[in-house]
């Protein structure tokens, strides 16, 4: 083979590269199904196409290694969508409390809807909600009489993933008042997941504010180091951190401005409450709260391949399968 066929050959396989990746980062997503979460609807070892063109085709956010954190973030461009989000359909989006990480949802609720959970019913804007037709309930009812820790805003109504709410997803436009009364646990996780730096000033000690929860980093890393970076030995804290208290929100800094300055924020984009298919064996909102639109990376549409991973054997059969 001479130099220029080696040449033009390479210029090739470069080129299908490049159009394969632009593909994925734009058109398509894809997903290996790591959990149970959304069983029976998607099974443990499903690998997922998604469509990324429905909810509006973006360029790539983050440049790095597949897999790691090891990158950086980069500014992106978003082209118009075709619609938002619906109730119903199975979300494929970066994970609220660790952005390297890619979860599938079911979306179950949209901005300004009112959600409840009573004895495991869900119940939205007043009406209950049928469980999903491949969904499921694995564990007996948890009571009303017994507090779960981990919940979201647990402070509240929010007891544990059978009894909570009544809860408001926020919506684009949403007016919060900026006083001695704010919910700083509700509207800092929503400033901060849309583009606003926080930290907490006191007694001249500095905490940087921070949507990684290293309980999640050590889930997915193994290594015990990461606490080191957070509060009480690092500067690092998390919005939800038992560590503080509401009395502490007094010395919060948005953006470089003390909070005493401030007195309202309006919210610039859509959220969404998204839960699994398999009730009572899902980390989802129940626990971590909204879903902000800029996290949301596609659609889930069907299986492209599936693979049992207690006997690593394919599952020919499930390939095909559309995701309703």
């Amino acid at each position: 083979m001479n130099k220029k066929k080696i040449i033009s050959e390479t210029k090739a396989i470069i080129i299908i590269i490049i159009v394969a990746l632009s593909v994925k980062v734009t058109i398509l997503e894809a997903y290996i199904v790591p959990t149970g979460s959304m069983e029976n609807t998607i099974m443990t070892g499903d690998f997922l196409i998604g469509s990324r063109f429905v909810y509006g085709m973006r360029t790539p956010d983050w440049i790095g290694i597949p897999y790691t954190d090891i990158g950086f973030f980069i500014p992106y461009i978003k082209f118009p969508e075709f619609r938002q989000p619906a109730k119903g359909d199975v979300l494929i989006f970066k994970y609220p409390r660790d952005k390297y990480v890619k979860y599938v949802k079911r979306c179950v609720a949209g901005p300004g809807d009112t959600l409840l959970v009573r004895d495991k019913d869900f119940i939205l804007n007043g009406e209950e909600v049928p469980l999903p037709i491949n969904g499921k309930f694995l564990y007996p009812l948890m009571p009303e009489s017994m507090r779960q820790q981990g919940i979201f805003l647990s402070s509240g109504q929010n007891i544990n993933k059978d009894n909570l709410g009544p809860i408001r997803v926020p919506a684009k436009g949403d007016h919060f008042t900026i006083d001695h009364s704010t919910d700083w646990r509700l509207l800092l996780p929503l400033l901060m997941m849309e583009g606003h730096t926080a930290q907490l000033i006191h007694n001249d000690q500095i905490y940087e504010f921070t949507l990684q929860d290293p309980n999640e980093i050590f889930r997915r890393k193994g290594i015990q180091s990461v606490y080191e970076d957070y509060f009480p030995k690092g500067r690092l804290i998390t919005p939800w951190s038992r560590s503080i208290t509401n009395d502490h929100f007094q010395y919060l800094v948005i953006d470089d401005k003390p909070v005493s300055t401030l007195k309202q924020y309006t919210l610039t984009q859509n959220y969404f409450w998204a839960m699994g298919d398999n009730r009572d064996d899902s980390l989802d909102s129940r626990y971590w709260g909204f879903i902000p639109e800029n996290y949301i990376l596609g659609e889930a549409l069907f299986v492209y391949f599936s693979l049992n991973l207690d006997t690593w054997t394919p599952r020919f059969g499930r390939v095909g399968t559309m995701i309703r």
